[in-house]
């Protein structure tokens, strides 16, 4: 008798391939829990295992007496959960996260450069308005997340923006924050900060994108540095 756990991935592997093969879209409503299980081979209860797993996932979106559907499968929706994840490793892993960013985040800081309006930039100065040495840790992790965000949601990519912000954990950021707080390196930050800023605006692509690698980078060392002395 197979385990529980295989009868609902093969329930959940079932349901992936029927979204994969078009059978079911975004939006669309699953056929009923009765009619779905005897197709797929699997009890109820399994498949009702398997629909949870995929509503966390935000795949799937379970509406109490209308029934279960498709959810849009956009790229932001499906990434919301690796937030989630990073949170419940806070303090660990902060240089594997950076070293992501690091890698992803100047390309789409690149490809944003084009695409961002006057509002956007206008709203970039305001975040930059007021921050210094003396701004409080939640402020400076607030401003450090829509600053890089509003970046990299221009990015035409859809998956490596959302990606992105998947990786914008405030737990891990206030860890970092806290440590530039401590080490009088907030003012060093914000001027990269301001770096990247004035490349965009000057529509040099390529210079922000240098810029934001330096920037992570540097974060980046820095971190390593505190692991190794804790």
């Amino acid at each position: 008798m197979p385990a529980p756990h295989a009868v609902t991935d093969r329930a959940i592997d079932a349901i992936k391939q029927m979204i994969i093969d078009g059978e079911l879209g975004p939006a669309d409503r699953l056929p009923p829990e009765k009619e779905l299980a005897e197709r797929i081979g699997v009890s109820r209860n399994s498949l009702r295992e398997a629909v949870k797993a995929l509503s966390v996932i935000r795949v799937l979106d379970v509406r109490q007496g209308d029934g279960t559907y498709v959810t849009s499968l956009a790229p932001s929706l499906l990434v919301e959960s690796l937030g989630f994840i990073l949170d419940l490793h806070h303090g660990s892993g902060e240089e594997q996260i950076l070293e992501v960013r690091r890698l992803l985040e100047p390309t789409a800081v690149e490809q944003a450069c084009s695409h961002l309006s006057e509002h956007d930039f206008a709203r970039l100065e305001q975040l930059m308005v007021d921050l210094s040495e003396h701004s409080s840790v939640e402020e400076l992790v607030q401003a450090d997340i829509d600053f890089h965000q509003l970046i990299t949601s221009r990015c035409p990519n859809a998956y490596l923006s959302s990606m992105l912000e998947g990786l914008a954990s405030a737990t891990a950021r206030a860890r970092v924050w806290r440590g530039l707080t401590e080490d009088s390196a907030v003012d060093s930050t914000l001027a990269e900060h301001r770096r990247i800023l004035d490349a965009l605006r000057s529509g040099r692509g390529d210079l922000a994108r240098v810029h934001a690698a330096a920037h992570i980078g540097g974060v980046e060392s820095w971190v390593l540095k505190s692991a190794a002395l804790d």
